[in-house]
């Protein structure tokens, strides 16, 4: 399952360089077809400092067999930080954002 997802959302970026939104300086740089996917790339953008919006995540998450037909959850990103977004992209997709299974994750905010 994980491959065909893979390969629909690399049929749906296209070529994000391309797909400008009129009148905005914001450049399309990733679609996913699981808003979960696109939230979780967006946060690894935001945190090494760009600042990535999603357009249409919730309108896929209100009916997700609608996802394909609206071409999934876009990110979008200022033109001045496209060519740092898309190195984090190939950063994102070679496992560096992973966690080791020895990481030491929080799940209680530390109220314990």
């Amino acid at each position: 399952m994980q491959a065909s997802s893979d390969m629909l959302n690399a049929a749906l970026t296209g070529a994000p360089e391309l797909a400008r939104l009129p009148g905005r300086d914001l450049v399309e740089v990733a679609r996913y077809l699981v808003p979960l996917e696109a939230n979780l790339v967006q946060g690894c953008l935001v945190a090494s400092g760009i600042p990535a919006v999603l357009a249409d995540a919730h309108l896929v998450q209100t009916d997700m067999l609608l996802a394909p037909a609206l071409g999934g959850v876009r990110i979008l990103v200022p033109e001045e930080h496209l060519q740092q977004a898309q190195a984090v992209l190939e950063a994102f997709a070679q496992g560096e954002f992973e966690l080791g299974e020895d990481a030491d994750v929080d799940v209680d905010g530390g109220a314990g």
